[in-house]
């Protein structure tokens, strides 16, 4: 079952909250494993789709959305989202709720409310939806760690502690339960910065994971590489891809790290940009589990 239904008061389009040098539009940074092993992610020129525990390839949804997160227990199947927004949530499945969002980061956290930005550019405010439909503003989203506007938020994830960790594009920021806002981490571009079609910022944080030790992994999509970062704020390189590929979002389940990557390209249109999916084991093998171009109906 599909269910699409309007979202939230997230008042930015694609082309207002990415940088500049995406143009019009952006590949989708959406990737979660749930319970089962199964894992879902956004392609943004075909939909949603699912590998399953046994590597089998299903194509649930062809909505063309950008963000995505799990409700494992179902608790949003009936809730009446706002309306007169111009974000979309869709609601795909059941055992897990699939929900995909248009235009702005989700998750739903381990209280089992959902979490989004909203506001204007430079005037974000971190929400809090809980499955009744009501909402509640948690903390205002400060400046960058540059002191500019903060125009968008590329990812957003739920710790187990409770708090909520975001990126903009050179930082990883952290609110605690109680609202209070601090900076996990701000990042650099390696000294030779590779050169990724469609964006020149170095470095350009998007979909980031957190694992319950505490231990977090950010797609650095400027950069083209996944970067694992320690409580003690220890950074290591995961993995590093070859222009034109670059990932845009991770996800833990186990000791396994699942990377979606898009190949990027200078043209404002989506079905050019392939997703991928990788997944690194704990002993640190890689390997590539699925290509939307192979895939059965893609494109």
């Amino acid at each position: 079952m599909t269910v699409r239904i309007v979202f939230c008061r997230f008042l930015l389009l694609a082309a207002a909250f990415m940088p500049s040098a995406f143009g019009m539009a952006h590949p989708g940074a959406g990737i979660a494993v749930d319970r089962l092993g199964q894992v879902y992610f956004r392609d943004t020129g075909s939909g949603l789709w699912k590998i399953d525990a046994r590597g089998g390839l299903t194509h649930p949804s062809t909505t063309l959305f950008h963000w995505l997160a799990i409700d494992q227990n179902n608790r949003f199947i009936r809730t009446q989202f706002p309306s007169g927004a111009l974000s979309e949530i869709l609601r795909v499945g059941v055992d897990p709720t699939v929900l995909l969002s248009s235009d702005c980061p989700i998750a739903i956290a381990q209280d089992g409310n959902l979490y989004y930005p909203s506001g204007s550019a430079g005037n974000l405010r971190m929400m809090r939806m809980t499955p009744a439909g009501a909402t509640t503003a948690i903390a205002t989203l400060p400046p960058t760690v540059k002191g500019e506007p903060l125009q968008y938020i590329g990812g957003l994830i739920a710790g187990s502690d409770g708090s909520l960790y975001y990126t903009e594009a050179s930082a990883i920021k952290r609110i605690t339960s109680q609202g209070m806002i601090g900076t996990v981490i701000t990042l650099r571009a390696p000294a030779r910065a590779p050169s990724i079609p469609a964006t020149d910022q170095h470095p350009y944080l998007r979909g980031l994971a957190v694992d319950g030790r505490g231990v977090m992994y950010v797609a650095d999509s400027g950069d083209a590489r996944v970067l694992r970062i320690t409580p003690r704020g220890e950074v290591t390189t995961l993995l590093e891809t070859e222009s034109p590929w670059a990932p845009t979002a991770v996800a833990v389940y186990g000791s396994d790290v699942w990377v979606l990557e898009f190949l990027h390209t200078t043209r404002d249109v989506r079905r050019d940009w392939l997703p991928r999916v990788r997944k690194i084991s704990a002993n640190g093998t890689s390997k590539i589990v699925a290509t939307v171009d192979n895939m059965p109906g893609a494109r």
